[in-house]
């Protein structure tokens, strides 16, 4: 029997980074279904993100066998198309700001495509060169440059900044120098005044409210410090499933997308949280085995790439709750609503899932 346990706990959960995105999955959806039950009845988008799932596991149904290494051949076409789609977004995009592109009900979100296409774009091109010398350092810095400054006129400053992460973080895998980030840091600082005046008045907003969220408390400030009233008032053991009253009244804005975190914590409370950051603690500890392990350069630099997207979105969301970070407007993977942001993610781990079975 205990043969048959140990045997389950390798295959089903150690050696299957599906099962576990799932399990957050399954989550998401637990604290989207209390999210819709308020004073505003919000079901439609609860509706929506189980046939998201539904469309996710045709996807896995279909691709988890398939060998990632395909892809390569496809980065740059795929390039170019998020490069148009991204374009178009700037023309015709839908929404206050212009992330969307609308086709009746259906809303799509270049931006969370292009971090993906990104990541294996970048990839296939440093797996094959030495990121030490400056033409392949300016031609990736190229690579990650063209997406960021696009998405960033959106304006989507939260999505930008995960760009120049990933691009750090692959580059380091790729062997990049001390000198050469030196470089890059220097070059950041200069061209911050640059990137300070392409934002949105807003987006200044948010980050001086961050800064000091008491100057505006009922206005610029409220989310940030509603977010953490919330977070607070869940205390130990939480105030129990569907029984959270800051959402339920609709203090806090937008708690089925950014700050869905808010959600777990007041129902939850601490030991629910706790429960929830060790799970995706493993979740990306899984991803980072798969770095170590696999000998597939290109596998490597892709792995690394989506371990820097899904740890970066899972920090920042959580810091932007709980005031350390300013609100960019980062959703959480697999949890926040939004059919965009869940298909890249389950994309994402089926990649991962084939470097794990093709290289390791």
């Amino acid at each position: 029997m205990r043969q048959i346990v140990k045997y389950l706990r390798n295959k089903i959960i150690e050696r299957n980074i599906i099962f576990l995105s799932y399990i957050l999955i399954f989550i998401g959806i637990f604290l989207l279904f209390s999210a819709s039950k308020g004073v505003i009845i919000r079901e439609g988008f609860f509706i929506k993100q189980i046939l998201w799932i539904l469309l996710a596991s045709i996807f896995v149904r279909f691709f988890r066998n398939s060998d990632f290494r395909n892809l390569e051949k496809l980065t740059y076409l795929f390039y170019v198309i998020i490069l148009i789609f991204l374009t178009i977004v700037l023309i015709k995009g839908e929404g206050k700001t212009s992330r969307w592109i609308g086709f009746g009900w259906f809303y799509f979100q270049p931006s969370e495509f292009a971090k993906l296409v990104v990541i294996l774009t970048l990839s296939s091109y440093l797996s094959k060169r030495d990121i030490r010398r400056f033409p392949v350092l300016f031609t990736s810095f190229l690579i990650v440059g063209i997406p960021f400054f696009l998405v960033l006129e959106q304006p989507n400053l939260g999505t930008a900044f995960i760009f120049i992460l990933i691009f750090l973080g692959i580059s380091y895998i790729a062997g990049i120098t001390r000198k050469q980030l030196i470089g890059l840091f220097l070059v950041a600082i200069f061209s911050s005044p640059l990137i300070w005046n392409m934002m949105k008045d807003y987006q200044k907003e948010r980050i001086l409210t961050f800064i000091n969220p008491m100057k505006d408390p009922l206005g610029r400030g409220y989310n940030l410090l509603q977010s953490k009233i919330t977070i607070g008032s869940g205390g130990f053991f939480g105030k129990g499933f569907m029984k959270g009253t800051q959402t339920k009244l609709a203090f806090l804005p937008e708690y089925h997308t950014d700050f869905i975190f808010c959600v777990l914590a007041e129902e939850f409370g601490f030991l629910g949280v706790l429960i929830f950051i060790l799970i995706y603690y493993y979740f990306l500890n899984k991803i980072f085995e798969i770095i170590y392990l696999t000998k597939d350069t290109f596998g490597k630099l892709v792995a690394t790439g989506i371990f820097v997207m899904f740890a970066s979105h899972f920090l920042i969301n959580l810091g932007m709750t709980l005031g350390i970070f300013p609100i960019v407007g980062i959703p959480l993977p697999f949890i926040s609503y939004g059919g965009s942001s869940l298909i890249v993610s389950v994309f994402s781990v089926i990649v991962l899932s084939s470097i794990e079975k093709y290289t390791i």
